[in-house]
């Protein structure tokens, strides 16, 4: 067994009071995020994103969350990716963060359903013109072959097809909205007594929140 070091730096945080936390988590994750935006040096937008195939095998990858709504957060993909496949047998996901600066992680699980044509279309046309073509370019988690000039002659040829800057949205490419009945936030703090909070959705619509021990 060979046994892994991290930095032993301590998680010495600031405190996390059960008063300071919003009664509504998306509220929490949003301010949160807003201060990661200012401190951290990586993407804060950046998340572990966990699905599930109808037979229980797991599999995880980083995503980048691109929107937050009063329902959920939200990122997008190939609808015919690994992720969209797990997806669409087992519509349920988790995923973390985590902000090294401020030592904070948050993790949350829920339901998973796919945005709006309209929801997705939006976000589309907000991507550069490269990267628009590169999701009609692309089949996402199917083998091709090992040469990667087979990606570059597939992205000339959408450059061909769409010879303007119109590259429409690809039928099989769009949104998720993740919609959470469980959201934790974790603050590290010294001494590995870290401090967290744990959301859970009541039937009545509002959210439990309790301490649970590091």
């Amino acid at each position: 067994m060979i046994y892994l070091e991290g930095s032993g730096k301590d998680f010495a945080g600031a405190p996390l009071l059960r008063e300071q936390l919003d009664a509504d988590p998306l509220r929490q994750f949003l301010s949160w995020y807003q201060e990661a935006q200012r401190i951290e040096t990586g993407d804060p937008t950046a998340v572990a994103l966990a699905t599930s195939s109808r037979e229980g095998r797991v599999r995880s990858r980083m995503v980048l969350l691109k929107a937050i709504d009063k329902r959920g957060f939200l990122f997008f993909s190939n609808y015919g990716s690994r992720k969209g496949r797990d997806l669409a047998e087992n519509p349920q996901g988790a995923f973390s963060c985590f902000w090294p600066a401020s030592m904070r992680q948050v993790c949350a699980r829920g339901a998973v359903e796919k945005t709006t044509v309209a929801e997705s279309t939006a976000y589309f046309e907000s991507r550069p013109v490269l990267s628009r073509l590169s999701a009609w370019a692309s089949p996402q988690s199917k083998p091709i072959p090992p040469e990667r000039a087979f990606l570059e002659n597939r992205l000339r040829q959408m450059q061909e097809r769409f010879a303007s800057s119109n590259v429409p949205l690809p039928p099989d490419w769009g949104g998720y909205r993740l919609i959470p009945d469980e959201v934790e936030f974790w603050q590290g703090r010294s001494n590995r007594l870290h401090d967290r909070f744990h959301y859970v959705r009541v039937p009545t619509g509002g959210w439990k929140v309790e301490r649970l021990a590091p």
